[in-house]
């Protein structure tokens, strides 16, 4: 492990301190979801082919989708991918810079998934409106230029979480037909069973900290039960064979760093193809960091490369 984060990182994490914004964790959720779009406001889209808004039928009404097209003619693999936030902020605005830079590296349609947001909608809405997209791709992709017989799901943070559960349910329920599973620094562990070195080594002062972890869990997950559940927490589950191939990317100085290794591992271990890509010196969220951390290029490349070999093969 790195002594310390990347410079260009730790400009981040002195950026934000100097901002003198409360944390997460200090305010409602509505106040933490403003604070997230300013945050991410100057992150700008890459240019794809096309853009185009739409609702599918969700769970509960309708379900908000972005797709980005790439240039050229398709029919083009897909990509449902899943915001990060903790299942509270986020949404299809502070995610462009990276579901369209991964369209374009790819080649791929990406269906970029307004899911609803706890505390409004606890667990399992998320995972229902994720895992409905995913559906959705299957049977609809073609009339985005998409085809529906090579849908891979991916997402970052609490949506690297949606990505493993929609394809552990994907599995279980003999849905969709999965290509690929893009994991960026996913929570995949249980808030009231698992216990890791990050932590407490990363507890504090490197973006994602601990309590806000917490505050998240709190708003997602209010009842027990539902954090000793395997859809809530991918690694929980006791059988990971026969998943598709994936992607995993943990961060040195994330508190999440240690379930992500651990999930790798795991799927290894169950003969699933996996692709383990760890930055020693990056922090969580960093893949979203564009316009400031070059390494999050790098990433977005290593995530669109394996999607690209498995998809385009």
């Amino acid at each position: 492990m790195a002594d310390e984060p990347h410079p260009q990182a730790q400009e981040v994490l002195a950026m934000l301190d100097a901002q003198n914004s409360p944390p997460t964790y200090g305010v409602t959720p509505t106040v933490a979801r403003e604070q997230f779009r300013r945050l991410t406001a100057e992150m700008p889209a890459t240019a794809v082919g096309d853009v185009a808004d739409f609702a599918i039928e969700g769970p509960d009404g309708d379900l908000p989708i972005r797709a980005y097209v790439p240039e050229g003619e398709g029919p083009f693999p897909v990509l449902v991918y899943y915001h990060g936030g903790g299942w509270v902020i986020g949404g299809l605005d502070e995610y462009e810079n990276v579901t369209s830079a991964i369209c374009d590296r790819a080649e791929v349609v990406v269906l970029s998934v307004d899911y609803r947001l706890a505390p409004e909608h606890p667990f399992p809405a998320q995972l229902e409106d994720a895992y409905a997209a995913a559906d959705w791709a299957s049977e609809f992709a073609e009339h985005v230029s998409g085809d529906p017989d090579r849908v891979a799901v991916g997402g970052d943070s609490a949506g690297g979480n949606l990505a493993a559960a929609v394809s552990l349910l994907a599995r279980d329920r003999d849905g969709p037909e999965l290509a690929h599973q893009s994991l960026v620094y996913p929570a995949v562990a249980s808030p009231v069973l698992h216990d890791f070195d990050s932590y407490e080594e990363n507890a504090e002062g490197y973006f994602l900290e601990r309590a806000s972890i917490d505050w998240f869990y709190e708003r997602w997950l209010p009842s027990e039960l539902h954090a000793r559940n395997e859809y809530a927490a991918p690694l929980l589950a006791r059988d990971l064979s026969g998943l598709p191939s994936a992607t995993v990317v943990t961060a040195g100085f994330d508190p999440l760093r240690d379930e992500g290794i651990a999930y790798a591992e795991r799927l290894a271990e169950a003969d699933v193809a996996v692709g383990h890509e760890h930055y020693a010196d990056m922090i969580h969220g960093f893949v979203s960091m564009t316009e400031l951390v070059d390494t999050a290029h790098a990433a977005v490349d290593v995530v669109s490369e394996e999607l690209a070999a498995t998809l385009h093969a």
